[in-house]
């Protein structure tokens, strides 16, 4: 059985409204064992970005201007899914995201059915517990120490394993393995752990911060901790 472990980033809450989707990331399962095989996609939404939806994900009009608009990668995207069910956190917020975007391109839309949503998992097996993907990462003690902002591909990577907990535990050789058995995100030891982004985004410093700063650092003198670090 094949699944997709899928995330979105946007610009907002409402696609009708003009948001658009600047993120895709998955990660491919079969028979609830990772492949190794991911997609993951920035994308360019020919608008703004809101200061609230930067907030949440870091990625910035200047970061995304050069990367392609969906036109370009929605066959793409169509090939790398086919017919998988669809794991996803709040299946309907990014499911309404994507078939706006392939609606608009005459395409063929996702049915709904192919999503399975862990949100309502959680909800069912722990009803009135938080089912945030952070507070099922705590209860399931798996480490999103790196996910300090929101990434698709990263908490692709983290929600494949709640996924696993949520329907039963994880498989005992879960550990992002591509067919060569090589983890793609643990250690030697085989521990897996989300990985960073794959393309660091740039300083939200502006020049006149880093020389606020700089100025600032050179008065505490040569003893200057950053001065010892730098």
């Amino acid at each position: 059985m094949r699944e997709i472990v899928l995330d979105t980033e946007t610009t907002g809450f409402d696609p009708e409204s003009g948001d658009r989707i600047v993120e895709i990331g998955g990660v491919e399962l079969y028979n609830h064992v990772p492949t190794g095989r991911t997609y993951h996609q920035y994308i360019n939404p020919e608008r703004d970005m809101p200061q609230d939806a930067f907030e949440v994900h870091g990625l910035s009009e200047e970061f995304l201007r050069d990367k392609p608009v969906f036109k370009r990668i929605a066959q793409e995207f169509l090939d790398f899914v086919q017919d998988a069910k669809l794991i996803i956190h709040n299946a309907s917020f990014d499911m309404k995201f994507l078939n706006a975007e392939l609606r608009w391109l005459g395409m063929p839309q996702l049915p709904m059915s192919q999503a399975v949503d862990t949100l309502a998992i959680a909800r069912t097996k722990y009803p009135g517990s938080p089912a945030s993907l952070d507070a099922l990462c705590r209860r399931f003690n798996i480490d999103n120490s790196a996910r300090t902002l929101h990434g698709a591909l990263l908490d692709s990577e983290i929600l494949a394993e709640v996924y696993l907990e949520l329907i039963g535990g994880r498989q005992p050789d879960f550990a992002l393995a591509g067919p060569s058995g090589r983890s793609t995100g643990g250690d030697e030891a085989g521990n897996w752990r989300p990985r960073p982004r794959p393309e660091p985004l740039a300083s939200r410093l502006t020049a006149d911060e880093q020389a606020a700063h700089a100025a600032f650092v050179e008065k505490l003198g040569d003893d200057a901790l950053w001065k010892k670090l730098g």
